[in-house]
């Protein structure tokens, strides 16, 4: 197995570096439309004539600095940004979700976590380094600039594009060394950029109707949001999240991939409600539908703006404007410090708590998409069965086909994770259209997928083999399973956070205890994020994993929030299952303290049980899969009555075990 293994690995990485070389494809989506957007599979990008005219920028007297910093985020800190908003895709050719880049005179850093350090180092060139974060010895980029340039070094940013608690945080880092941070008035990628540089999207924004929208109208929300802003003291809550602002005023867009949002700034305040949008996005019936109670104002006048209500408001130290704690350094300067309290930010609170219209919703589009997964699969193993050749990127078209038949698709929740053999050992993996792989039967694949529904949005993973798989491969199977069953029947005190409960899913992983240099029995990623509802499939604040962030928000009635325990072998296959749960009260014998939680699944799609070790299952865990399929049956089988193959695959599927 050892050698096979580094044998995938190489032939793996040998296939990449022979492939196209646009940094970005063409993608076709549900809607019609076509869009650009990056895939791992791309060859590297020649970043020479970007990096050389980069630091010819950095020299000028205007901006006088030895490094810059270029994140991945946008204005608004959204994890998809807009391909206008990609410059660190552009500066560095890796285009990933996650990451940051730092460019001095004479180097450039590339950081990113485990769920791309394979795609990072296909997708970089030679002028790049690639800092692999999380491992031993490799810092953060923030302590890179801290404690490995230079004493007395200049660091250009963005303030638009780092969050004032991080430029704060920062600040105090390199005060010793006597580095300083400095705000640049124009990004220079974007001058690098030019004219290639894609236009913002300015589509046209959509209410959501209230029978969607939890029942709860924008006037109810605004109130809500009023009464937090009295609490605290303050004189107007700053929204600059663009899911924040959808929800908070029950509308949608299309203004970035997956993500039903537009862009948009909104200040509340307790008589007013300003919305700065570009006016072009709105049609009558959707400032109708608004009232007369929000103000539209432009979107390029909402730093401006921010200066003149501080001073109308009075606001100050002793009543300041609420601020999120992921608002940029910018917003802060506009407002002025002592002006600005930088909080958790209420409208997330508020979000991320669904009441039943919306947990119903999360029901019944989960039972939907279950229809069209199970459709998919059937359908997948049925042309694999025939000799059809497909490679992972038809399939991922032929997946999106069955759920854009489903009443209320709006379309993918995030591009499709369709992975065979070691390419799903690369988390965020995303097929090339034209050069990806062909899927085996006698491969391991992982399908990471979602769909967006006006009542909800999902985000499911089944891994599957459509041959004999391996003992290795069922070992490692059914110890993720067993993960995700431990989350899935957790009952735990009122105030748990999911950074506690977060070991619950890998003890099976550390169980096993193999160590061989090539393997992970761990998760590179987090065990579980929150999911928006007909929003950002990734929402927070809650969350479960090791980041320690989510320990500082307890899970409660109402959110909702992935299980999805991974196993990767880089090279040579990945495992992932993935549900959907929502927290809900749990019915103990006792009830001491507050109370206790526990976790409903909502998603509805067999776990195949080809895959599985029986002998390591428990008895309990075996009765937890027969009911779940049972479950599954019951649900999504009326919907499959006119499609016998797939009725069929569904019941072969659920069998009790």
């Amino acid at each position: 197995m050892w050698s096979r293994c580094l044998g995938a690995l190489r032939a793996h990485e040998h296939r990449y570096l022979l492939t196209t070389p646009a940094f970005a494809q063409t993608v076709r989506f549900s809607s019609g439309t076509t869009t650009t957007m990056g895939a791992i599979g791309t060859r590297t990008v020649d970043t020479t004539e970007r990096l050389a005219k980069l630091r010819e920028l950095l020299k000028k007297p205007e901006n006088n600095v030895k490094a810059f910093v270029v994140p991945s985020e946008d204005q608004h800190f959204s994890e998809y940004p807009a391909h206008s908003d990609e410059r660190r895709g552009f500066i560095s050719g890796f285009n990933g979700s996650a990451g940051c880049a730092i460019i001095t005179l004479r180097d450039a850093y590339l950081f990113t976590d485990g769920r791309y350090f394979l795609q990072a180092s296909q997708q970089l060139d030679s002028n790049w380094k690639l800092m692999k974060q999380g491992l031993p010895e490799v810092p953060t980029w923030q302590d890179f600039l801290s404690k490995h340039l230079e004493q007395g070094t200049r660091i250009g940013i963005d303030p638009t594009l780092i969050s004032a608690v991080d430029a704060e945080s920062l600040k105090e880092s390199l005060e010793p060394r006597g580095s300083e941070l400095v705000s640049l008035q124009q990004n220079p990628v974007d001058v690098v950029w030019g004219k290639d540089r894609p236009t913002r999207p300015q589509n046209s924004v959509f209410p959501l109707d209230v029978k969607y929208a939890a029942g709860e109208t924008s006037q109810s929300k605004l109130k809500r949001l009023r009464e937090e802003i009295t609490k605290k003291n303050a004189v107007a809550s700053v929204v600059t999240l663009l899911d924040e602002v959808a929800w908070l005023f029950n509308l949608r867009g299309t203004d970035i991939d997956f993500n039903p949002v537009f862009f948009a700034y909104a200040v509340v305040t307790p008589t007013e409600a300003l919305l700065f949008i570009n006016g072009a996005q709105l049609q009558d019936s959707v400032k109708t539908f608004l009232g007369s109670d929000v103000e539209i104002r432009s979107y390029e006048s909402f730093l401006p703006s921010l200066k003149q209500l501080t001073t109308s408001l009075g606001a100050s130290k002793e009543k300041p404007m609420l601020l999120g704690d992921k608002t940029s350094l910018a917003v802060v300067e506009a407002i002025g410090q002592d002006n600005a309290s930088l909080v958790p930010s209420p409208v997330a609170a508020m979000k991320a708590i669904k009441n039943e219209t919306e947990i119903e919703g999360f029901r019944q589009c989960h039972i939907r998409d279950g229809a069209a997964l199970t459709r998919y699969f059937a359908w997948l193993e049925e042309q694999l069965n025939s000799g059809v050749e497909l490679n992972e990127s038809q399939a991922a078209d032929k997946l999106e086909e069955f759920r854009s038949e489903l009443q209320l698709f709006r379309g993918l929740s995030f591009t499709t994770i369709s992975s065979t053999g070691p390419n799903a050992a690369i988390i965020h993996y995303s097929p090339e259209r034209d050069n990806c792989a062909i899927i085996k039967k006698d491969q391991v694949y992982l399908c990471d997928s979602g769909g967006q529904y006006l009542d909800g949005t999902t985000d499911v993973t089944r891994t599957l083999h459509f041959g004999t798989p391996t003992e290795e491969e069922k070992r490692a199977f059914t110890r993720v399973l067993q993960g995700h069953i431990s989350i899935d029947t957790a009952v735990f005190p009122t105030g748990t956070s999911g950074y506690i409960i977060d070991s619950f899913a890998r003890r099976a992983l550390w169980q096993e205890g193999w160590v061989v240099v090539t393997m992970m029995l761990d998760c590179r990623h987090g065990t579980g994020h929150g999911v928006g509802h007909f929003l950002n499939v990734h929402e927070g604040p809650h969350g479960i994993g090791t980041r320690i962030a989510y320990n500082s928000t307890s899970l409660k009635a109402g959110m909702t929030v992935s299980n999805e325990p991974g196993y990767y072998s880089d090279g040579c296959y990945g495992i992932r299952i993935e549900s959907i749960v929502i927290v809900r009260e749990a019915k103990t014998p006792n009830n001491f303290g507050n109370g206790y939680l526990c976790f409903e699944r909502v998603t509805m799609c067999p776990i195949q049980t080809k895959m599985i070790d029986f002998s390591v299952l428990t008895a309990q865990e075996r009765e937890w899969l027969n009911a779940y399929h049972a479950e599954t049956l019951e649900k999504v089988g009326p919907l499959l009555r006119n499609d016998p193959r797939a009725l069929q695959w569904l019941e072969r599927e659920c069998s009790p075990v």
